[in-house]
């Protein structure tokens, strides 16, 4: 194994690397080649949690994608057929993008960009930043192969975004966002070229030629980011969040309450997945000040979809049941709070902190990230598997939740403080007398 395979596999879940791991068995079945691209390797050689996983083919995309749903049970979210991307989130709740390498051009700025089939180094030479243009090789004969034609493990050790090319912001306005996204998530510099291209790419006025799709596409982007009150300010600073709204400025731009739901994000642990559907549970928190006109508004010219916008008030339905069950004076037991919590949607988990009045809802759901996910944590793959159970089965699973349930209730042993030495016994009247002289 190489260097790089043993880094990936030490920085993934168990289900993400399982998902790794079957999509490499349906790449060799087909016979194309398969790299982990974007911003899994980029959070890897950074030493962040892999927030999301990437497979680039030099094949049909869409085919393996297909073929991940047959064989293993994947949900096919959607697919752009233009671009050759589908979606798909796996039966262990991991979600992942799978695309054809593939070379671009741009007939005029903010278009959709003319698409052909490419090489895995001429895909990563065609991304937005270098940062997010390495490869890691997948396939049996270079497995662990690492690949960075724009030397982007160079700025991910200096720090730094640079964009790839001079034309980028041009290219694709979308991506003077994405800046600042990235900016704020990895506290990273940027580039000075690539600062003078992105005023350059102001000063031409780029931003009026951005799509309502490209907005969409980098709304859903902002409401997965964690420190989305930090991201969502530097962006009215850098005046752009009216993009999305002329009224999300000022105080009708919820800071507080964007706050409020950064702190609840931030106080799961570090790395763990909360599986979160972010979208409705930002847009309630976003969109709290607008007036009804303006949030209707908001919703027609970035063409959300009525699920979307309906998924908001399914949210608040839910977790207005689930703070009933919190409630509940029977739920004493850790390992009851756990199982509630933990099969409960991270959305309604999360709308609770930032909502709920209860004073038990909120002390109970801080309990459940700051102990009993810890406790949880200290339940390994290699202790189940010590007990005979094969891994990555549904038994395995099974066992390794029982286990962790047990270790939840179990009560810490009591322990005794060591017995306290006995007093001197007191001196006589012959040494006190010595000791006093050999004092003085």
């Amino acid at each position: 194994m190489s260097d790089y395979m043993f880094m990936l596999e030490s920085h993934l879940s168990t289900d993400q690397f399982h998902v790794i791991t079957e999509m490499q068995k349906i790449a060799g079945a087909m016979g194309v080649s398969l790299y982990l691209t974007g911003g899994a390797m980029r959070d890897m050689l950074g030493g962040h949690p892999v927030r999301g996983l990437g497979f680039t083919t030099e094949g049909n995309a869409l085919k393996l994608a297909k073929l991940a749903e047959q064989k293993y049970g994947a949900n096919v979210l959607d697919v752009d057929d233009h671009l050759k991307i589908a979606n798909l989130k796996f039966s262990n709740g991991i979600n992942c993008e799978v695309r054809m390498a593939r070379a671009e051009r741009f007939p005029k700025s903010g278009a959709r960009p003319q698409i052909s089939a490419a090489t895995i180094h001429e895909d990563l030479r065609s991304r937005d930043f270098t940062i997010n243009a390495i490869g890691l090789s997948l396939n049996k004969a270079s497995l662990g192969l690492l690949i960075d034609p724009t030397n982007g493990i160079g700025d991910i050790e200096r720090k730094e975004i640079r964009a790839i090319h001079n034309y980028s912001f041009y290219d694709e306005p979308a991506r003077m966002l994405r800046l600042i996204r990235f900016k704020v998530r990895l506290g990273y510099a940027i580039d000075e070229r690539t600062k003078l291209q992105h005023e350059n790419a102001r000063e031409a006025d780029m931003l009026s030629k951005l799509t309502p799709e490209a907005l969409q596409l980098e709304l859903r982007g902002i409401a997965n980011e964690v420190n989305v009150h930090d991201l969502m300010q530097a962006l009215d600073e850098e005046k752009l969040a009216v993009l999305f709204s002329p009224a999300l400025t000022g105080p009708k731009l919820n800071l507080p309450g964007l706050m409020k739901l950064q702190k609840a994000r931030q106080m799961a642990p570090f790395g763990w997945d909360l599986k979160l559907n972010a979208l409705p549970l930002f847009l309630i928190v976003l969109l709290e000040k607008l007036a009804p006109k303006e949030a209707s508004q908001f919703f027609k010219s970035l063409n959300l979809p009525k699920p979307d916008i309906n998924s908001m008030e399914r949210l608040k339905t839910g977790a207005k049941k689930l703070e009933k069950d919190l409630k509940n004076p029977k739920l004493q037991k850790a390992s009851a709070l756990y199982t509630l919590v933990t099969k409960s949607p991270a959305e309604q988990v999360l709308y609770l902190l930032v909502y709920s009045q209860q004073r038990i809802v909120q002390d109970r759901i801080k309990n459940y990230f700051q102990k009993h996910l810890l406790t949880a944590a200290e339940i390994t793959d290699e202790m189940v598997t010590a007990t005979g159970v094969e891994r990555g089965t549904p038994k395995f699973l099974k066992a390794k939740e029982e286990m962790i349930l047990q270790r939840l209730d179990a009560r810490p042993k009591k322990v005794e403080p060591p017995p306290e030495p006995p007093p001197p016994p007191p001196m006589s009247g012959f040494a006190r007398s010595s000791s006093l002289r050999a004092r003085s």
